[in-house]
């Protein structure tokens, strides 16, 4: 027998740790050759790992939501016969076996300095853990003095007193020691409700890990070094809804529209007057780049957290092909296949809640990009209008808030304020958003 260690390879890209998102083999389990054995991250993006031999694992480097360094031992596999050439050193035969073989032995790896990457990995077996006493028997309480069984109720009030999770031993009895309805409607009233209409749930601990662990860490780096505005405006869509509608009822075999493909149409055609509003700002060497083509992010929800599919050259493409390119973009991000590229290099992000958009939104800008745009759900409301006799009359129109989040050490209020001012012009106006 023989030990074959496996290191976290090189995935290029100037990666260099990745984090452990779930094993799919623990300690003890046999492994195939080619077989699928841990997911790994990097950048947003999962990533199986493949065993190369075909053998029994018999140490990993550690849990999931551990990091890994490039290069260091990622899992240990005892194989049968010689190792295969892959230039990783063995144990020999006669290595002293374990003391505890049914204790899972792990390699616990430290995340590296930039100073130090070749100590990261540091094997250390754990002690199996000493048998919990048995807990004694909890005592039984007794019964309380104010037991609802011997207060004086018909069935009907106990039945209801149960049905809305009311004690009845807490409701005060009418004059001759009686809880009627009446009572029972009065402990409700003045007692602000009841108590017992939630189902109660045990305490849960979930470690933070995998994709939601960098949206936490990107949210806060953005936060902490972000000096955030956010820019609110209405604008009247009535319009624009039924210019969609006109277009979805004549759409032959092209994806429906919906009103995202619209309001990004109306923002590429805003973007050459507000270069400032598409652009990438470098902390560190106190760069702003304006960048000419519009690669837009596009917030999306999946299971397991959110992601951001990039739309590139965004200007370019018409609403038909924005609308492919949105449905494309959302079921990969979903379903995990996007790729690294498909979900880097945005320069402007839009994020949409759809029907559940609130009233206003303050969103958190995708760093390194110096802003992010939220519209919010279409409501109804009577608004005054002026016909086309120069008269006033009131009509119901469809309404929706932009809110637009920007980096103030870049973008000024004013510019913020100017260019959704130009977004609302185009979408009050959508003849605007179709001419070329």
């Amino acid at each position: 027998m023989a030990k074959y260690t496996h290191p976290m390879p090189d995935i290029g890209e100037g990666i260099t740790e990745a984090e452990i998102v779930a094993w799919h083999k623990k300690v003890g389990d046999r492994v195939e050759e080619d077989e699928e054995f841990v997911d790994m991250m990097t950048d947003k993006a999962t990533m199986p790992m493949e065993s190369p031999v075909t053998g029994i694992i018999v140490e990993i480097a550690g849990e999931a939501g551990d990091m890994v360094a490039i290069g260091s031992p990622l899992v240990v596999i005892e194989v049968e016969g010689e190792l295969p050439d892959h230039g990783e050193e063995a144990d020999a035969d006669d290595a002293p076996a374990p003391k505890a073989p049914q204790v899972e032995k792990r390699i616990e790896v430290e995340t590296p300095d930039a100073s130090d990457q070749e100590d990261a990995a540091k094997a250390a077996p754990e002690r199996a853990p000493e048998p919990a006493p048995e807990p004694a028997p909890a005592p039984t309480p007794a019964p309380a003095s104010g037991s609802s069984s011997k207060l004086l109720a018909t069935p009907a009030v106990r039945a209801r007193a149960k049905d809305l999770g009311v004690d009845l031993s807490q409701v005060k009895p009418h004059e001759d020691g009686r809880v009627r309805h009446a009572d029972l409607d009065a402990f409700i009233s003045y007692s602000g409700g009841y108590s017992g209409s939630g189902a109660t749930r045990a305490d849960e601990d979930i470690k933070v890990i995998g994709l939601r662990k960098r949206i936490a860490e990107n949210m806060a780096a953005a936060k902490r070094n972000i000096p955030h505005f956010t820019y609110v405006e209405e604008c009247d869509v009535t319009e624009l809804e039924h210019t969609r509608a006109q277009l979805n009822a004549n759409k032959g075999e092209k994806p429906k529209l919906t009103m995202l493909p619209l309001l990004i149409a109306a923002i590429c055609k805003t973007i050459p007057d507000f270069p400032m509003i598409n652009a990438r700002f470098d902390d560190e060497a106190k760069i702003v780049t304006r960048h000419g083509s519009v690669h837009l992010g596009m917030a999306t929800m999946t299971d397991n957290g959110l992601m951001v599919p990039v739309i590139r050259d965004a200007q370019a493409k018409n609403l038909w092909q924005l609308a492919n390119e949105i449905g494309r973009l959302a079921e990969a991000a979903r379903s995990g296949s996007a790729t690294s590229q498909e979900l880097s290099g945005s320069t402007l992000t839009i994020t949409s809640l759809g029907p559940l958009g609130g009233v206003a939104t303050t969103p958190v800008i995708n760093r390194p990009e110096v802003a992010i745009i939220g519209p919010n759900r279409i409501v109804e409301r009577p608004m005054f209008v002026t016909g086309a006799d120069g008269q006033e009359r009131i009509e119901k129109r469809k309404l929706m808030n932009i809110s637009i989040s920007c980096d103030h050490r870049v973008v000024d209020g004013y510019d913020a304020a100017a260019f959704v001012h130009e977004v609302k012009k185009r979408i009050e106006a959508p003849a605007t958003i179709l001419a070329g």
